[in-house]
């Protein structure tokens, strides 16, 4: 490629690169208009359109004194000196340019720029001195832009021990201190603005990022919760609804009977629903106990419920309700089954909740140990969190068995229930 087809490759970046800054400044002001118009404060913190090269671009008029002396013809060999100058702004703007970006600012042509900068500046500054040694601290500028990290600090210090020898040596050692020292500034105040602008930025898109996330998990726990609610008390209606449609020509007290708790399941759903939405709504082993006998009885199925151990905390009682209301609904919707045990053994350090029943096992897709659907997959992060365990599957025996494990005293478990189950449910 020809010097000419790099020369405009060179002018089509910069003019990219400017037409990216251009839109970026213009979003960011659309955004302060959109928020003066609603009335609401700008964003005061936000950082901003992101900085690029043409932030550095200024500093470029500290090469004016040099190409003040080659207008001036105080130059020797001014056609050298010009094409210097005109290399030196070339691979400066192509250096700071792609400092900007972190992949471009450490990729190997990068830095063989870098070192031709150097290498000219020291040619510049030794043939001509004077002006041209301001040409050290713009090459530290361009360092500092390129090499952040830890090595910054020493590549500094040489490069304006460098700078001042170099201006020693060319014009004696009056302003070799001032070269180096504003070599040393340029590079050290370069690197820790930029630095500071670019962690700044990553710390804002990771809060963002945070919140996101944080949005994301609590519409899957609500939705997740929603699900296990609304799946049982539905279940049950519709369960009890067959009852009342089969006893009614027969026996309309029993029917009736039927309808009242339809109505009652109903009226608590409201309730429930109420009690999510505000995030509330305390869970209770007992209750959902109760409920399941009711919801077991309207669906033909024997309920067997045996309870032993300790009594346990609010929020363990939540989290093991939850599994009792799951597994009840999935006997009563799939497993055909006409009896169904439901057992709660606790000890000193663990509780151990267990739902079977002598049904067909259809309670999830593929009859094997592990987890399966979308309630038993909720319930097992719900028990993860909480230092516990679920597994559903199949029995020996035939039928289904869903087994719950939590620790009775775990470290976080308050916190899991109330975030996990109280409160959208």
């Amino acid at each position: 490629m020809s010097w000419w087809a790099q020369a405009k490759c060179q002018i089509q970046a910069v003019r990219a690169e400017r037409a990216r800054w251009r839109a970026d400044i213009e979003r960011f002001r659309a955004a302060q208009r959109a928020a003066r118009k609603n009335g609401k404060a700008p964003a005061v913190d936000h950082p901003g359109p992101p900085p690029s090269g043409f932030t550095l671009l200024p500093w470029l008029l500290m090469g004016m004194g040099a190409f003040s002396n080659l207008l001036q013809g105080r130059t020797s060999n001014p056609w050298i000196g010009g094409l210097g100058l005109l290399t030196f702004n070339s691979l400066y703007i192509y250096v700071t340019f792609r400092s900007f970006d972190r992949d471009r600012r450490q990729a190997p042509s990068t830095r063989v720029a870098l070192g031709l900068m150097a290498l000219l500046t020291t040619g510049l500054g030794v043939g001509y001195g004077g002006n041209w040694l301001m040409f050290f601290p713009l090459l530290g500028l361009a360092t500092g832009a390129t090499l952040r990290g830890p090595w910054l600090g020493r590549i500094g210090v040489l490069l304006a021990l460098y700078a001042g020898a170099v201006s020693g040596v060319r014009d004696g050692w009056g302003d070799a201190t001032n070269i180096g020292y504003a070599t040393f500034i340029s590079s050290m105040v370069t690197a820790a603005i930029l630095s500071l602008a670019e962690t700044v930025r990553e710390l804002r898109a990771a809060r963002e990022e945070l919140a996101r996330r944080a949005v994301e998990k609590e519409r899957l726990r609500f939705s997740r919760d929603l699900h296990d609610l609304l799946g049982h008390t539905l279940s049950v209606i519709v369960v009890k609804s067959e009852a009342a449609r089969r006893l009614a020509p027969r026996d309309m007290d029993a029917a009736l009977g039927q309808i009242g708790d339809i109505e009652s399941v109903g009226r608590q759903a409201l309730t429930e629903i109420r009690e999510a939405v505000t995030g509330y709504r305390e869970g209770s082993l007992a209750t959902e106990l109760t409920r399941a006998r009711s919801a077991l009885s309207a669906a033909s199925v024997e309920p067997v419920v045996r309870q032993s151990g300790t009594p346990l905390d609010p929020p363990t009682e939540a989290l093991l309700g939850w599994v009792v209301r799951e597994a009840v609904t999935n006997v009563v919707r799939h497993s055909d089954a006409t009896r169904c045990e439901i057992t709660v053994d606790g000890t000193a350090e663990r509780v151990r909740l267990t739902v079977t029943d002598n049904g067909t096992g259809k309670a999830v897709a593929h009859p094997r140990e592990g987890i399966g659907g979308t309630g038993l997959t909720g319930l097992t992060e719900r028990l993860a969190a909480a230092g516990g365990s679920l597994t559903a599957g199949r029995s020996a025996r035939g039928g289904f068995t869903v087994t719950a494990e939590l620790p009775v005293e775990p470290p976080e478990l308050a916190a899991a229930g109330v975030a996990m189950a109280p409160r959208a449910s």
